[in-house]
């Protein structure tokens, strides 16, 4: 462990933020850079656990003991070592991840938990800065031709190592840049895209391939990506979103949240785009919606001038502590104060959407809600006995409304009705659990497209574990 009673003497402490009145200003990151005091106290708290639940609580399996110790001995190229082994982004997944590492930390039994996220990603960074992170570029190629189809966190991880087993590696993208989710869903102030452009950059170096602008099953026939590859990897997200069907959902206003997030990243990167702008300057605005997404809806709301942001939940409102259902080391189902909720935002809790209202020209102007009662099941313990409180509803103004419901499974019109691959009951690729193999003999899916929405940090493991497989096929095929 880095100091004995570290733990003792130092409480959590995170980096300061801009001033919400300055971060709202533009979409830049407002995080500020702690200081290596900060940062070498933070790592003497870890206890160097005998059973270290943090490294079973992240689906990586990173080494968080170890880059800690290395971390509070101001050895900072071992710790980026150390980290790198296990996390091929720990750029993205050190500002992006709801760090399930933390909420298994042993310490937060009954104090707060090791800052890891946050050490994490000032463990890259300085070793960007410094120098000592570099490409890395394989000694040895093996001939054999690996496309990855699609660009998201998945996508990349699968691609990097592949590459640094020795295969020749093509990205194949139908947007006009690469990152999937991580360039296009996530907003600047949370993940800033010349971040992703390092690394893309990186990978280049490295000897991965790079194409954008290729919708393979639309306009790059199946027929020539199986005569042009020795394996191919499915990593295209879970991108079909869940919609809210109810009376009027046809009214001029209402949008997914991906299209609103899509659309403001292009516009602050200086991409163009062809679809109507969606601009919420002066608007009401309403999220549905409780995850990171719909917190991103309201962080962009809020900086292209919007009036007011409300977000409305249908479920009763979490607790902010752990209890009975809840036990430690799970990952708990807490009440989630973004940096976004920070900035301005009404939370409605315990609301069903019963429909939308439009004026005689089709515009949005409200949405029709009925409070909900919720009684909680005595042999779950979850909230999920619902009826609708009589006399109870009531209309919210608004003029903006962006639907941040989920996603329901993969799209299946294209490529993979085109490669004939199974799909599981939910609509998602079937990949075998340990082999990650499609029905198509040289077909691999990971990340969403195969497990189904989830977290950035699971897609990174899965593109890890999927590439593994991919090797021993390209092997035993020799």
């Amino acid at each position: 462990m880095g100091k004995t009673d570290g733990f003792l003497l130092y409480e959590r402490e995170l980096p300061l933020k801009l001033d919400v009145e300055k971060r709202l200003r533009d979409y830049k990151e407002f995080i500020q850079k702690p200081s290596d005091q900060q940062l070498n106290d933070q790592s003497a708290r870890c206890m160097n656990c005998g059973i270290p639940f943090c490294q079973s609580g992240c689906p990586l399996g990173n080494l968080i003991p170890e880059f800690n110790r290395a971390v509070y001995q101001k050895q900072w190229e071992k710790a980026y070592r150390i980290l790198i082994s296990t996390n091929n982004f720990p750029e993205f997944t050190g500002r992006i991840c709801p760090a399930p590492c933390e909420s298994a930390c042993v310490l937060g039994i009954n104090d707060e938990a090791v800052t890891i996220e946050e050490i994490e990603k000032n463990i890259v960074e300085i070793a960007f800065e410094q120098g000592f992170a570099k490409p890395r570029v394989p000694k040895v190629r093996t001939g054999k031709k690996v496309a990855v189809v699609g660009s998201g966190p998945a996508g990349l991880a699968a691609a990097y190592q592949l590459n640094q087993m020795g295969h020749d590696v093509a990205v194949l993208e139908r947007d006009s840049e690469i990152g999937g989710l991580l360039r296009f869903g996530i907003p600047d102030f949370k993940l800033d895209k010349n971040i992703v452009e390092r690394r893309v950059q990186w990978m280049k170096e490295e000897g991965v391939k790079f194409y954008t602008g290729i919708n393979v099953g639309v306009d790059y026939a199946v027929e020539e990506l199986n005569r042009n590859f020795d394996a191919i990897v499915l990593a295209t997200g879970s991108t079909v979103p869940k919609d809210l069907i109810i009376p009027n959902r046809d009214a001029k206003g209402i949008y997914f949240a991906m299209d609103f997030l899509k659309q403001s990243n292009k516009k602050v990167s200086g991409i163009p785009f062809e679809e109507k702008e969606i601009n919420a300057k002066g608007k009401k605005v309403v999220v549905i919606g409780g995850g990171d997404t719909g917190s991103d809806c309201i962080g962009t709301s809020n900086r292209q001038g919007a009036e007011i942001v409300y977000q409305i939940y249908y479920k009763p409102m979490q607790p902010t502590e752990r209890d009975e259902t809840m036990p430690w080391p799970t990952y708990p189902a807490l009440l989630q104060i973004t940096s976004s909720h920070e900035e301005g935002c009404d939370r409605l809790w315990s609301v069903n959407s019963k429909g939308f209202v439009k004026d005689e020209n089709g515009n949005l102007e409200g949405i029709r809600l009925v409070e909900a009662e919720w009684a909680k099941d005595s042999d779950a313990g979850q909230w999920n006995l619902y009826t609708e409180k009589l006399g109870s509803e009531f209309v919210l103004e608004c003029d903006l409304v962006f639907i941040a419901l989920g996603y329901t499974h993969v799209e299946h019109k294209g490529l993979v009705e085109a490669l004939d691959i199974h799909l599981d009951p939910k609509g998602n690729l079937i990949g075998n659990n340990t082999e990650y193999k499609t029905n198509q003999t040289k077909v691999f899916s990971c990340g969403d497209a195969r497990k189904g929405q989830s977290l950035v940090v699971w897609a990174i493991a899965e593109g890890r574990q999927c590439a593994e497989k991919v090797n021993e096929f390209l092997k035993n095929e020799d």
